[in-house]
């Protein structure tokens, strides 16, 4: 098994990586596929099913979808332009994209919200449609997104997860049972392994120079995070906090006067910034959703602004070692808080996070696999019930005490020699059983829990 490093983290837009992002990449499938297609077309349609209808307001799928029919996409967004875009389309009811002929399209009607009909394959489900001058759907094509901007479509999700053809790579470890036994057998850390799969699939400049920029990206968005202000949109009037926060912190330096647990608030006021940045529909990179944005990027500047010895060098073997472990909860569980709620977002950024810091700190791989399950069992049986569907409350905080409890299974796992009682296997195996038992309702459908309880919401 093999997922790359690229895959687990992408630099997309906020608010969600399912939702927002999923769709984008699903529309702009659909125009490829369009393209190939032998019919001539006249208009477009499309149905949001799922999670996707009942939340898809707040996390603005109706916008990405239609701007993916528009050519968007994550990588290349351009807000102003996209703005334009949405304009243009509802006043003229059409919809010009390269490499095709003008596409019939109204907002209010083209795109449908359908709350009745849940499809099989996951709980974030769409259909796109193509239609010939009649109206009458020529081409048609069922996409999900399954999580962390990964789409796939109706064949390809009934395929089954292990549908990787790729160049060998020489470390294909399916589990954590397999990274420990590889790791023993080679002499290699998680990271060493993970480098040598990547090198093997796409050369080692692509490897340093992308995680420079997946860095950057998340530098860049805690940066603007901790230096913006005002009220996040979505109607909750939910008021960003980082600034004050970090303001606060700053002019505590230096004067005595701050309780050793203020090192709390510089993890969560790092995390705050890139989930309010989220919530803005900024710029973030998926770590592994854009849910979940905040926890890494927050675990890695603690350790290098905080952490006696810390060096720019490690970066790399951070996010390496975390993408492993991502690539295995993804494989054997899910990362959707669709699927499994809030533990497969959070939680699975958690475990990434502590086995990324872990490993920097010197941890051997039997530590970093027991920070990753100390911080995975400890988020098991969370619940994605966002209020209003917005990727807001209770999504910014959780954020924060997610890297808080990242930094802790670290600390703790580093403390002991690696040996521990619940594999890493078991608990992403009992993540998976426990999102499959959760109640639809705390699956991101804003239909239980605080999303009911929030009185005016």
């Amino acid at each position: 098994m093999f997922l790359s490093v690229f895959d687990m983290f992408k630099v997309g837009i906020g608010p969600s990586s399912s939702h927002t992002m999923g769709p984008m990449v699903a529309a702009a499938r659909f125009l490829d596929l369009m393209r190939g297609s032998p019919f001539q077309f006249a208009g477009l349609r499309a149905s949001l099913h799922g999670s996707l209808a009942f939340t898809g307001v707040g996390h603005a799928t109706d916008r990405a979808t239609i701007l993916g029919l528009a050519g968007f996409t994550p990588e290349t967004y351009d807000a102003a332009k996209a703005e334009g875009t949405l304009e243009d389309i509802t006043n003229t009811g059409q919809i010009t994209v390269e490499g095709l002929p003008p596409l019939a399209f109204d907002p209010k009607t083209s795109l449908i919200f359908d709350y009745d009909t849940k499809l099989d394959g996951h709980a974030n489900g769409m259909m796109l449609m193509a239609t010939d001058a009649q109206g009458d759907v020529t081409l048609r094509e069922t996409y999900y997104s399954i999580g962390g901007g990964f789409v796939m479509t109706e064949a390809e999700l009934t395929a089954g997860k292990d549908t990787d053809e790729g160049t060998p790579v020489p470390f294909p470890f399916k589990s954590a049972a397999e990274m420990l036994e590889m790791g023993k057998a080679s002499g290699k850390s998680i990271a060493q392994m993970k480098r040598a799969n990547e090198v093997a699939r796409n050369g080692e400049i692509h490897l340093r120079d992308g995680a420079r920029r997946l860095w950057e990206v998340m530098n860049d968005c805690i940066d603007r995070g901790l230096t913006t202000d005002g009220i996040l949109p979505g109607g909750l009037s939910v008021r960003r906090r980082a600034k004050g926060i970090h303001d606060a912190l700053i002019a505590e330096r230096g004067t005595n006067l701050s309780a050793p647990h203020t090192i709390n608030d510089w993890m969560s006021v790092y995390a705050m910034a890139v989930n309010e940045e989220n919530a803005a529909g900024g710029q973030v990179v998926t770590a592994p959703t854009n849910g979940a944005a905040g926890v890494l990027p927050a675990t890695l500047r603690y350790y290098l602004d905080h952490v006696p010895g810390a060096s720019q060098s490690h970066i790399e073997d951070f996010l390496l070692t975390a993408a492993a472990i991502g690539g295995l909860v993804k494989f054997n569980a899910s990362i959707s808080g669709a699927e499994a709620g809030c533990q497969a977002e959070v939680g699975s950024a958690a475990a990434m996070s502590a086995a990324g810091l872990c490993a920097v700190m010197g941890g051997t791989p039997e530590q970093v696999e027991n920070a990753a399950e100390i911080a995975l069992e400890h988020h098991l049986g969370m619940t994605c019930d966002p209020v209003k569907g917005l990727v807001q409350v209770p999504c910014i905080e959780r954020n924060g005490l997610g890297a808080i409890k990242a930094v802790s299974a670290a600390s703790l796992a580093l403390r002991g020699d690696g040996t521990h009682l619940v594999p890493l296997d078991a608990c992403i195996e009992t993540m998976r059983q426990t999102g499959a038992d959760m109640s639809e309702k705390y699956k991101e459908t804003s239909l239980g829990g605080l999303a009911v309880n929030i009185p005016n919401c």
